[in-house]
């Protein structure tokens, strides 16, 4: 199991994203906490172990989640109705990026499916009204041969925009109904881009707000699916 360093992500927050929190309602204080962000994947993959799979993909996605099968489809839709399957998906974080403000972020890690196939997920949080997170865009990709778990979850923040630090706003609600394939942080401090190709290959890239320059800091790509079996040829 991955060890996580509560003192190494608090110390991150607090130097990254630490404002005063105002009166007149929810402020932007030391909202980029990656712990919180970790706290929900672990129970996302607890969740599945103890009570199914889907169920748990059910109960921790927005309404508008999605996610590639191949093509893009709504996460709830597809997976109403559908039963667990006997043996759960099992998984764990081995890294995290969170925007300076803590609207969004992403988590990846290692999953083991039932038959013993590896891959790597990717994994699109939002921060939702109330506080905690929900994921918007979820995606599988394989795992690197060779891969060698690291001994602590590295959990990184982007830097905050020029002049934000020391200035307090109302944290807005959060967004809905937007094609979560690609898109943004509120604040701009860390976005999301999907290719998805013809033959429904794919490239996921993540990028941040480093040093004052926009880097990127995640990706991977996904080749074209096998085709169905029926003659038909994969198209997205």
């Amino acid at each position: 199991m991955i060890r996580f360093s509560l003192v190494a992500v608090a110390s991150l927050a607090l130097s990254s994203c630490a404002t005063p929190a105002g009166a007149g309602g929810r402020e932007l204080a030391s909202r980029a906490r990656p712990s919180d962000v970790i706290a929900t994947e672990l129970a996302f993959a607890r969740a599945a172990r103890e009570k199914g799979t889907w169920t748990a993909f059910r109960d921790f996605a927005t309404g508008d989640a999605q996610w590639p099968s191949p093509r893009w489809e709504n996460v709830q839709t597809a997976l109403k109705r559908v039963p667990d399957p006997a043996q759960p998906i099992v998984w764990e974080p081995d890294q995290v990026w969170i925007s300076c403000d803590g609207s969004f972020a992403l988590s990846s890690g290692p999953a083991t499916h039932p038959g013993g196939k590896r891959s790597r997920f990717a994994t699109i949080w939002q921060r939702q009204n109330g506080g905690e997170y929900r994921w918007v865009l979820d995606q599988g990709f394989d795992l690197e041969d060779g891969y060698s778990a690291p001994e602590m979850i590295p959990a990184r923040v982007a830097d905050c925009p020029a002049g934000s630090l020391g200035r307090t706003q109302r944290q807005p609600k959060a967004r809905r109904a937007e094609t979560w394939s690609s898109g943004r942080s509120n604040d701009g401090t860390l976005a999301w881009a999907t290719e998805l190709r013809a033959d429904c290959s794919r490239t996921l890239v993540v990028s941040t707000l480093q040093d004052g320059v926009v880097e990127e800091v995640f990706r991977r790509s996904s080749a074209t699916p096998p085709a169905p079996g029926n003659g038909a040829v994969t198209s997205c």
